[in-house]
């Protein structure tokens, strides 16, 4: 049983950040990108501190080893890691992200670009890691990500490109959020999933809130946070990106990486359209063409190849 805790706490992380796009752009008819960005980190660090410390201390009262949730105290020489990490990600991760979105005039490509991390992963995990490749690592990423492109690209009908420097920021968001994941690897096993994530976005605040002041600041001042009216459907979306996705999503994700490394982990991104595509003919009546269909199939199969592990010969 133990050895599938991470298999399932990769799929729950990818399913809490399928939803996130959609929970994104309802927040974002309320707040402005980066007021958004500070807003939820921000609401994230706090639950995590009060979180962390009330596990640390019923741990302690019940003179347990830490658990996972509790928060840990961080050593002096492992501080550039965990700055490097909350660097590549959320940081860049996020720039590169938005101002590829921003420079290409075709979502659909986009998103194409965007998930190819599956295919970047081995290479960066083997050069900076020497984290071993199997062939049924590289067969299965393979056929995942023809899935994901299917799933992508079908029914689309918009492939203009419009600026191309939106394709090189593209592959600088996949290789920041693969990096964090190496870095994930590399920080020492003493500390708790829950601190590894605590402390990466505490160091993603130091930077976006200068970001925020000089980008949006001034105009959050002057005319409020608020782009219209509160209603309800804020709180909910918010909520979702605050607990969900910043805190639980990271913290499996995180666990996973330790526990399966880079590659396999990184594999499962292709699984996200999947979810996503099924959260759209669940809730918003989204219809699915066959090519779609057949997309999910090749990135199920892709990765259940993708995990099998080969024979040691005696």
């Amino acid at each position: 049983m133990r050895k599938i805790i991470p298999y399932i706490a990769v799929v729950l992380a990818m399913l809490i950040w399928a939803g996130s796009g959609i929970a994104v752009q309802h927040s974002l008819v309320y707040l402005r990108p980066f007021t958004l960005i500070i807003f939820r980190f921000t609401v994230a660090v706090l639950l995590m501190l009060a979180v962390g410390l009330i596990a640390r201390w019923s741990a302690k009262r019940r003179g347990a080893s830490d658990s996972l949730l509790a928060l840990q105290g961080m050593h002096r020489q492992d501080i550039p890691l965990f700055l490097l990490a909350g660097i590549m990600q959320p940081v860049l991760y996020f720039i590169f992200e938005t101002y590829c979105y921003r420079s290409l005039a075709s979502p659909t490509i986009a998103e194409a670009m965007l998930s190819t991390a599956p295919l970047i992963a081995p290479l960066l995990a083997w050069l900076v890691l020497r984290e071993r490749v199997t062939k049924y690592n590289i067969i299965g990423i393979v056929i995942s990500t023809v899935g994901m492109l299917l799933l992508v690209l079908v029914g689309s009908a918009n492939f203009e490109l419009g600026n191309p420097i939106g394709l090189p920021l593209a592959i600088l968001a996949v290789c920041s959020a693969v990096m964090y994941t190496i870095l994930l690897r590399k920080i020492p096993e003493r500390y708790s999933p829950l601190s590894i994530i605590f402390y990466e976005q505490v160091t993603a605040l130091l930077f976006f809130y200068p970001l925020w002041a000089v980008i949006e600041g001034k105009s959050c001042l002057a005319d409020g946070f608020l782009l219209v009216p509160y209603t309800e459907v804020l709180l909910y979306a918010f909520g979702y990106l605050a607990v969900f996705s910043s805190i639980v999503a990271f913290v499996l994700f995180c666990y996973t990486v330790r526990q399966i490394g880079v590659t396999q982990a990184n594999a499962f991104n292709n699984v996200r359209p999947v979810f996503t595509a099924l959260i759209m003919l669940a809730f918003f009546g989204e219809q699915l063409p066959l090519g779609k269909w057949l997309g999910m199939l090749l990135v199920v199969i892709g990765l259940f190849v993708c995990q099998k592990q080969e024979k040691r010969l005696p």
